[in-house]
């Protein structure tokens, strides 16, 4: 038989998880090759760029929907569970099979397909026949960078406060300031006192200097006013008028509100802005597959 499709996998792959023990995302590929009777060679095979098998991308995104859902939990990284709402979806006789339009009735999971109000099955389906090619393919990246970016998150909170420092300084040099890692690094890390956690250089001459602050917080932690006048209060001491304040986590409205209401220049930029960042100027991440669209060149063809 032919490789099952990603909405295939996600019922089997929650039954397996039934019995409420921890189950590995390796074993699993294995565990539903045998289900659908997959033979070696379609096992096997790859995907166009030749980086990963057919079956792993699928699965994979099987898993990636099911938790965006809340049906699955992760405990650690390839390592996950069944959730309570996992079980009272397997456990219930009039459910045989999941796929896209089952789980949008969870809010957890159109929020993670970008979809600022619930829409109906109805609607759904007339968007998708309206779309154009280009448009799909412009969903589809999104989804991609989305869940990119909340690996990119996971990651960064695994690592420690040293490599997050260091992290921070290769974004910021990315970006076009600071000259280099080496001139951007010199500073870095190495005040440590006053509410700063690192300076750098705003171009490369060094004509001003860029007064920063890092929290590596729970993603789903919030960075309030207090916070922010702390950090702003050092940049008085340093007699700074420009900081940035990097966070993982998100930030407070009254926090907004304060650095909107003050004569010095702070940015602030939470997990989310964070890791569109990154995505943008290549942190931390890397070109999986390349795909590029052309149109007809009329000027080639006027003579």
């Amino acid at each position: 038989m032919s490789i099952p499709g990603y909405q295939e996998f996600m019922y089997p792959f929650l039954q397996i998880l039934k019995d409420g023990r921890e189950h590995r995302l390796r074993d699993l590929y294995k565990k539903l090759a045998d289900h659908f009777n997959l033979a070696e060679e379609e096992v096997a095979q790859k995907l166009p760029s030749g980086r990963q098998t057919i079956l792993h991308n699928r699965v994979g995104w099987a898993r990636t929907y099911l938790n965006k859902a809340g049906l699955i939990e992760v405990i650690s990284r390839g390592v996950f569970r069944i959730s309570e709402e996992g079980l009272k979806v397997v456990n219930d006789p009039q459910v045989n099979q999941i796929d896209n339009k089952f789980l949008t009735s969870y809010p957890s999971f159109n929020e993670f397909k970008n979809k600022a109000n619930k829409e109906t099955t109805e609607n759904q389906e007339s968007k998708d026949e309206n779309q154009t090619p280009l448009e799909i393919i412009d969903d589809n990246f999104n989804i991609l960078k989305k869940e990119l970016q909340d690996e990119l998150l996971e990651k960064i909170l695994e690592c420690s406060p040293e490599f997050f420092e260091e992290m921070i300084v290769q974004l910021v040099v990315a970006m076009g300031y600071g000259g280099s890692v080496k001139d951007a690094g010199e500073a870095i890390g190495k005040t440590g006192d006053e509410g700063i956690d690192g300076i750098i250089k705003e171009d490369v001459l060094g004509l001003e200097m860029i007064y920063l602050q890092a929290k590596r917080w729970k993603k789903d932690s919030t960075v309030g006013r207090p916070d922010i006048q702390g950090f702003v209060g050092s940049l008085v001491g340093k007699q700074a008028s420009k900081g940035i304040f990097i966070t993982t986590a998100k930030f407070s409205r009254r926090a907004y509100e304060y650095v909107n209401s003050i004569d010095k220049r702070v940015i602030l930029i939470d997990g989310q802005q964070l890791t569109d960042l990154m995505f943008k100027y290549d942190v931390g991440v890397t070109h999986e597959q390349v795909f590029v669209t052309k149109k007809l060149d009329n000027d080639f063809f006027e003579v």
